[in-house]
């Protein structure tokens, strides 16, 4: 069952980044595209992973997975502070707030590659239906590059909150923190990306919400 709701969740990126072509008014908050072409391959690897079959090309579109998340991934930090400037809020307008933001995408970059993508090594699963290669190092806990990234989301959605009254983000940002917290005792592996799916939405609605505000001062 589940390469069938990873290709549903592939088709909803799709959906979710046309939208975004044809509402967003292309201000830096674009950068959330990035991610978004990451989870359409992300999800459609894991989806086709029996059409395309065991073997190299499966496992090199697997690396693939991997190094597509440690880059993309960390850039919602820009997205963050993009966004509370997009909604004018002044103190993301500080030289030294654009300084700590870019630290730390690239501390989360540093982070991810050190921890998950040094010496590498993928090996043949099929969990819940799902032929893929995956990591065989097993995370006590999420990556030290999530939490960051998270903080950076969470901080951008509160400021969105108390100044501009916008709770879409702060959603999104709650419902994947805690959802990710909770050990969902179903047949799948697919809650954590729902999740995902949920947030970008959320964070996608948002940026195309300010970006028109932006544009129009």
């Amino acid at each position: 069952m589940d390469p069938y709701i990873f290709g549903v969740f592939a088709i909803a990126y799709i959906f979710t980044f046309v939208w975004g072509l044809i509402k967003h008014q292309k201000t830096a908050s674009a950068i959330l595209f990035l991610v978004i072409i990451a989870l359409i391959y992300d999800n459609g690897i894991l989806a086709l992973g029996h059409v395309i079959g065991e073997g190299q090309l499966l496992e090199y579109l697997s690396y693939g997975r991997f190094w597509l998340h440690a880059l993309f991934t960390p850039t919602l930090i820009l997205f963050s502070l993009y966004i509370m400037r997009e909604a004018n809020i002044r103190l993301a307008h500080k030289s030294w707030v654009g300084y700590v933001f870019g630290i730390l995408m690239i501390v989360a970059i540093v982070l991810q590659y050190s921890f998950d993508l040094s010496g590498l090594k993928l090996s043949l699963q099929e969990p819940y239906g799902v032929l893929s290669y995956a990591s065989t190092h097993k995370a006590s806990g999420p990556p030290l590059m999530i939490l960051l990234v998270m903080m950076a989301l969470f901080i951008a959605a509160v400021a969105l909150v108390w100044k501009r009254k916008w709770w879409w983000m702060l959603v999104g940002t709650i419902v994947m923190t805690v959802g990710s917290a909770i050990p969902f005792d179903i047949e799948s592996n697919a809650m954590t990306n729902a999740l995902e799916l949920f947030l970008i939405a959320t964070l996608m609605l948002t940026a195309i919400h300010f970006s028109k505000q932006a544009k129009n001062k």
